[in-house]
C-alpha cells in the first residue's frame, strides 16, 4: 500500500509541473476540434431523431405525464439533449484516453524515468506495434462492453456505475502496458501484472470514476446553452488532465515496481547458500565404484 500512495502523491506533484500542463493542451486542441466539428455537423439531426423517438414512445409519454403531475414538465425540454450527451460521453472519454495515451504517456513516462529512475535499464519489451495492438484490442473490448450495457443505463444507479467501470478497466489495460513498454522485458511485464494486478486495476477504476466528474459539466451545458461552447472544451480538458494523472500514477508505480523486482532478483542471485547445505557437486553419486589399480592386490587374489 505504501507504494500505491507514494506513487499517487508523486503523480499529483508531477501533474502540476508546467511541462505537463502544456502537454495537456495538445490532446485538448485535437479533441475540442473533433467534438465541436461533429457537434456542428450532426447535433441538430441527432437531437431531432431523439425527440421523435421520445414523442412516439409510450414509456416516455408516461414519464412525461408523471413529471407534469409534479410540476416538472419543463424537464421534458432538456430530456432529449441529456440523452444524447450521456450516450455520447462514454465514447468521448474512451477517445480522450487513447489520445492521451498516444500523445502524452510516452513523454510523461520518460519524464518520470529521467527524474526518478535514471539508471533503470531499458529492455524494450513492448514495441510500438505491440502497444498499438494492445490498445486497439482493449478499446474494442471496452466499446463492445459499453454498447452491450447501454440498456442497463436506464436503471438510474447503473448509469453512474457501469461506464466509469469500463473506462477504469480500459485505463488500467492501456496505461499499465505503456508505462512498462520501454523499460521492462516481456517476462518482467507479465510478472508485475501478476503481482500487482488488483492494485493496477484499482488505480484504473479510481481514475475511471474520477473521469466521470466532467460529465456534470456536459449536463450543465444543456441547461446553460449560451455557455455550452465554452463548457465543452473545459470538460475535455478535465478528461485530459485526469488521464494525464493516471498516466503519471501508472508510470511512478510500475517503474518503482520494476526496480524493486530487479533488485529482488539481483539479491537472490548473490545470496549465499544456507549453512549445512551440501554443495551441488556432492549431490552427484557415482554409478559404480572401480577398484584403485594402484592399491596392492590381496595375496588370495589370482
Amino acid at each position: 500500500m505504501s507504494l500505491l500512495f507514494d506513487s499517487f502523491w508523486r503523480a499529483v506533484a508531477y501533474g502540476l509541473k508546467p511541462r505537463v500542463v502544456v502537454l495537456s493542451f495538445l490532446p485538448l486542441l485535437l479533441m475540442t476540434a473533433l467534438a465541436l466539428g461533429l457537434g456542428y455537423l450532426y447535433w441538430d439531426g441527432v437531437l431531432d431523431s431523439v425527440r421523435l423517438w421520445l414523442e412516439s414512445s409510450a414509456l416516455m409519454n408516461s414519464i412525461s405525464g408523471w413529471l407534469q403531475s409534479f410540476g416538472l414538465g419543463n424537464l421534458k425540454v432538456v430530456l432529449a439533449p441529456l440523452i444524447v450527451i450521456f450516450t455520447v460521453t462514454p465514447f468521448i472519454v474512451v477517445f480522450s484516453l487513447l489520445v492521451v495515451a498516444l500523445m502524452m504517456t510516452p513523454a510523461l513516462t520518460s519524464l518520470v524515468a529521467r527524474n526518478r529512475f535514471p539508471s533503470l535499464e531499458r529492455k524494450r519489451g513492448g514495441s510500438l506495434l505491440a502497444s498499438l495492438w494492445w490498445s486497439l484490442v482493449s478499446t474494442l473490448l471496452a466499446l463492445v462492453a459499453l454498447i452491450v450495457s447501454v440498456p442497463l443505463w436506464l436503471i438510474p444507479p447503473l448509469i453512474l456505475i457501469l461506464p466509469p467501470l469500463i473506462w477504469g478497466w480500459l485505463t488500467y489495460r492501456v496505461m499499465a502496458f505503456d508505462a512498462l513498454a520501454e523499460h521492462a522485458s516481456s517476462e518482467e511485464r507479465r510478472e508485475i501484472f501478476r503481482r500487482h494486478r488488483l492494485t493496477l486495476l484499482g488505480i484504473g477504476l479510481f481514475c475511471g470514476y474520477l473521469g466521470a466528474a466532467p460529465s456534470l459539466i456536459w449536463a450543465s451545458g444543456v441547461l446553460f446553452v449560451a455557455a455550452f461552447v465554452v463548457l465543452v472544451p473545459l470538460a475535455i480538458w478535465l478528461y485530459t488532465m485526469v488521464f494525464a494523472l493516471a498516466s503519471l500514477w501508472f508510470a511512478h508505480f510500475c517503474l518503482a515496481a520494476l526496480q524493486g523486482l530487479r533488485a529482488e532478483r539481483a539479491q537472490a542471485a548473490v545470496t549465499p547458500a544456507p549453512p549445512g547445505a551440501m554443495p551441488p557437486d556432492s549431490l552427484t553419486l557415482p554409478l559404480s565404484h572401480a577398484p584403485d589399480r594402484s592399491e596392492p592386490t590381496s595375496p588370495h587374489q589370482p
